[in-house]
């Protein structure tokens, strides 16, 4: 019988994707993990993951490094088995973790994409300043929240500024990063001194407080504990064991949702109006592509953007935006994450 060969990557365009993805009749399950384990050779395991998942009809975004695997995905219902039995099949991921999605309407990724870096999570740090073998002790949502209610803890959110901006834990304190490079030395500084005190590190999924968990481990702290299977674990255990909810907002999540609401509170605002809104938009001017809260009613005004200037790029034909972008590259003005963060509040009102 002979072997069915399946592409080792994704041919259509993203209009296509989406079509095929709205075309879907059955239901799909958005799913996470992490581990890190010791992959011999990512290259090859990449494609041989890629082979396997393809058949099934999994979407999503997978990293692999030598020193584990992070994925965020999604898979058919009617595949389920096959995926958990596909799971088993290598030692790397036997038994791993899984954490089901809150809120899951199928449509969280177009496409499969398995790509191979240097680590699954990139924290800016020496290898040496942690050990992922040594990391802060897991607790599970009643174990949180008994902790927490503490006055001597100390609450550490190790995700980004605009994930916490619209979703966190009561009393927790964030770095207000952009990335999770640069967390790790703001996390360092704001707990210098407090080496003695009960650390509680909570992240999306999990993954990021391995990593930060096992450097403060590596720097002294001697208390520190760790929230397992992150924000959406926790969503999952207060519902089913009937527990107090402690997260107030909306958790952020990297795919085409932007979003899993774990409470009714909405927290922050439009960056552009002020209006109550915790819904992001990427600016539709591919050059910007800024994430920014916005809601409905200056999404409709300003079609996607984050400014009046956006709106006018995004409207020029392509081949002058490509010159205009020369231009822009030239003078260094591409950095919209860091430029335009600080002045996006108000920008309606300055555009007018």
């Amino acid at each position: 019988m002979k072997e069915k060969k399946v592409a080792l990557f994704n041919k259509l365009g993203r209009e296509e994707l989406e079509k095929e993805l709205n075309n879907e009749s059955f239901k799909r399950i958005t799913v996470s993990l992490y581990r890190y384990v010791n992959i011999k050779n990512p290259e090859v395991f990449r494609d041989v993951l890629y082979g396997c998942w393809a058949e099934l009809n999994i979407k999503g975004r997978i990293y692999l490094a030598k020193e584990g695997i992070n994925a965020q995905f999604s898979c058919p219902e009617d595949n389920w088995e096959k995926f958990i039995a596909s799971l088993n099949d290598y030692d790397y991921l036997k038994d791993v973790p899984l954490k089901i999605a809150v809120e899951d309407d199928g449509k969280s990724f177009i496409k499969l994409t398995i790509k191979v870096r240097h680590k699954i999570l990139a924290d800016g740090m020496d290898d040496n300043s942690y050990d992922t073998a040594n990391v802060g002790k897991h607790l599970t949502a009643a174990e949180w929240n008994r902790d927490m209610q503490d006055p001597n803890t100390i609450i550490i959110d190790v995700r980004n500024h605009y994930e916490h901006e619209i979703g966190h834990f009561k009393g927790a304190l964030c770095a207000e990063s952009d990335t999770f490079k640069e967390d790790l030395p703001k996390i360092h500084e704001k707990l210098k001194g407090k080496e003695d005190q009960k650390i509680l590190l909570y992240c999306t999924g999990g993954i990021r407080c391995e990593k930060t968990s096992a450097f403060l481990r590596h720097e002294g702290f001697e208390d520190v504990n760790q929230l397992h299977g992150g924000i959406i674990d926790y969503a999952r255990q207060i519902e089913a064991e009937n527990l107090e909810n402690n997260f107030i907002g909306k958790n952020f999540v990297f795919d085409e949702r932007r979003g899993e609401r774990v409470s009714d509170d909405i927290i922050s605002s439009c960056h552009q109006c002020g209006e109550t809104c915790d819904t992001h938009t990427n600016c539709e001017y591919l050059d910007c592509n800024l994430l920014f809260i916005q809601c409905e009613n200056c999404k409709k005004e300003f079609e996607n953007c984050c400014s009046n200037e956006c709106l006018d790029y995004s409207k020029l034909p392509l081949e002058e935006q490509k010159e205009l972008r020369k231009v822009r590259e030239k003078e260094g003005l591409l950095d919209y994450q860091k430029s335009l963060r600080p002045k996006i509040k108000g920008i309606k009102k300055d555009n007018k």
